[in-house]
């Protein structure tokens, strides 16, 4: 089988206008629905003890990533996890409005503010949150960071929690992969994009993340056949009715349900 594309920021983009104009015909909502139970079936593959790692910290962005994983919660809960939503600060487009309310109508608690973030992350706290599901910044993500932004990214990456980044890890450009990022607030600050445990790619992987070295998984069980084709992704094939596949990586050369 050819070797599986990586997308740049503007193939990336144009696939997801594609996906969603007249020929591709998905609607927002049907991508976010797919592309969040993927990142849900992900952790539950890679954290399937829901006693150890019951209490999973749902962190969201303002935009579509965020979106995500609005939706990765209620099947997270749906699984039998106890998912809590982080938002620093929520997007107000309608889909994000009703996403969180699903959340919601299921009583899975949401917080905002960084007093509470790092009460999750306290490791003396009973309630501290097990695994981190990293929703905030998408592919189109351009630095520098703002505030609140750097603090979550900084307190996420001292907690030593496991981590699994949605599509990119947060902070991280989308083609040269982990950076730092200078603080949009006057000071001279910098701060690390996040280095994940484990990534789920959506569609089909960045070429920032080639030389991502955890477990990594493709979520992208909705790819028209001739749009595949058309931009030459290969994507390898997903096992019986699963929505991931795990690809070769570092942390796991050969995984059994890659065919790659």
């Amino acid at each position: 089988m050819s070797r599986m594309r990586y997308l740049t920021a503007q193939l990336a983009q144009q696939i997801d206008e594609e996906l969603m104009n007249s020929s591709g015909a998905f609607s927002l909502d049907q991508l976010m629905e797919l592309a969040g139970l993927a990142c849900a079936q992900t952790l539950a593959t890679v954290y399937p003890d829901r006693q150890k790692y019951s209490n999973v910290l749902v962190c969201c962005g303002p935009g579509n990533q965020g979106g995500d994983g609005l939706v990765a919660a209620r099947h997270l809960s749906m699984f039998g996890y106890n998912p809590t939503v982080y938002l620093p600060k929520p997007g107000s487009k309608d889909i994000y409005q009703r996403l969180l309310k699903q959340c919601q109508n299921l009583d899975i608690p949401s917080i905002s503010s960084i007093d509470e973030l790092q009460a999750q992350l306290n490791p003396s706290s009973k309630s501290r949150s097990s695994v981190i599901l990293d929703a905030i910044f998408g592919f189109s993500f351009k630095p520098p960071v703002r505030p609140p932004f750097d603090d979550v990214l900084r307190f996420i990456a001292e907690s030593k929690l496991p981590i699994l980044s949605v599509d990119i890890p947060s902070g991280w450009d989308v083609e040269k992969g982990q950076q730092k990022l200078d603080v949009k607030d006057g000071s001279n600050d910098q701060v690390e994009g996040l280095n994940p445990d484990t990534l789920i790619s959506l569609t089909a992987p960045k070429e920032g993340v080639r030389e991502f070295k955890g477990r990594h998984f493709l979520g992208g069980r909705f790819v028209p056949w001739e749009l595949a084709k058309k931009y030459e992704l290969n994507l390898p094939p997903y096992p019986g009715v699963a929505q991931i596949v795990e690809l070769p990586s570092p942390a796991n050369p050969n995984p059994p349900s890659s065919s790659l």
